[in-house]
């Protein structure tokens, strides 16, 4: 992708960039007096939600075309660039010609192609900066495709925003970081700038902090959190949202690393990991010769591939044994399925020879 910085005058280059405001923009008493607060805690760009896309009809969809209005007296009475969601053509139309500084674009809308490139051609012409939630369901290529589709249309300031991923199992967070994917961007598209969404990661204010610094240890450029005036009365996503007083106390605590380091001591510890990585890739070589021959074995003796009794007791013995070495079961769990996924493949070949 061709990409250009997003900055905006006045926005130092240093990490983390920080939007904030509510989820919604409720009434104009309540868009100004947060606007207010976070401006005098240093705060440089304002957003809320004008256009409120909710998975179930009836709640508060967003007060529409007249925030519009109260977003522009933010930045005329406050001095903050101010940025809202859009979802459609009809939405970037009314934005551009509210003459807002930034968008951005949802997870249920990056999700959808047809809507992505709607949008697209609507932003054709352009150079506003634009940034993209990621897609509900974790799909690094679908997020990839939309971006893509608005740099074709000639949007070069572009960024990106990690909100999480939606999941049937609900655990401590509302969308599961995952925070193998947004590495994965950044390694596919280190020029674009990615943004955190703790707000919707940890959808209860007392993740905010910690979600925030996790993102700054991980190299990410900003942050976007929602914050209102008085988050225990908000129209929607109330749990989620801090104070600026709150935000401006997370944003103080924390610690920013370098984004390298060169020193010795560093790069011995990174020979050591190229060193067991080799033997990692030395011993899953020696495995997979060795399930060759079982699956030469199955072949010539009528054998399934699939054991499932064995399947499942290598699972239960390793997650326990890594359990004992200091990993989660989890992810040693994950380790094996994909180690028994390359394993099937491969007997697969053997046997349909």
């Amino acid at each position: 992708m061709e990409l250009e910085s997003i900055l905006l005058p006045g926005i130092e280059p240093k990490r983390p960039i920080v939007i904030a405001g509510p989820c919604s923009a409720e009434t104009e008493e309540q868009v100004m007096q947060t606007a207010k607060g976070l401006a005098a805690k240093g705060i440089k760009i304002y957003r809320a939600g004008i256009w409120k896309p909710r998975t179930k009809p009836g709640g508060f969809e967003g007060v529409g075309e007249p925030g519009l209005a109260w977003l522009k007296e933010v930045r005329q009475e406050t001095g903050m660039y101010v940025t809202t969601e859009v979802a459609t053509a009809k939405h970037v139309e009314s934005a551009l010609k509210a003459d807002l500084d930034m968008l951005w674009i949802g997870a249920r809308t990056c999700a959808n192609p047809f809507a992505m490139q709607e949008i697209a051609d609507a932003l054709r012409g352009t150079d506003i900066p634009v940034l993209v939630k990621n897609p509900v369901n974790p799909d690094l290529e679908l997020w990839i495709g939309g971006m893509e589709r608005l740099n074709n249309a000639g949007i070069r300031r572009l960024a990106a925003i990690h909100r999480g991923f939606s999941s049937y199992e609900k655990k401590i967070y509302r969308n599961l970081p995952q925070w193998h994917i947004p590495i994965e961007l950044r390694r596919r598209i280190p020029e674009l700038p990615i943004f955190c969404d703790p707000s919707h990661i940890g959808g209860k204010r007392e993740l905010v902090a910690p979600l925030c610094q996790q993102a700054m240890d991980l190299g990410f450029d900003g942050l976007i959190v929602e914050s209102h005036c008085c988050p225990d009365k908000a129209w929607s996503d109330a749990a989620q949202q801090v104070t600026p007083d709150i935000l401006a106390y997370i944003l103080n605590l924390l610690v920013i690393r370098k984004d390298k380091q060169t020193t010795e001591n560093l790069n011995e510890l990174r020979n050591q990991i190229d060193e067991c990585d080799n033997s990692i890739i030395e011993i899953l070589a020696k495995r997979m010769r060795i399930c060759r021959e079982i699956g030469t074995y199955k072949k010539e003796h009528g054998l399934t591939i699939l054991q499932a009794e064995r399947y499942n007791e290598i699972l239960e013995k390793r997650g326990a044994q890594g359990e004992t070495c200091g990993m989660s079961a989890e992810f040693v769990r994950y380790v094996f399925e994909a180690i028994h996924g390359e394993s099937v493949r491969q007997q697969m070949e053997i046997i349909n020879k």
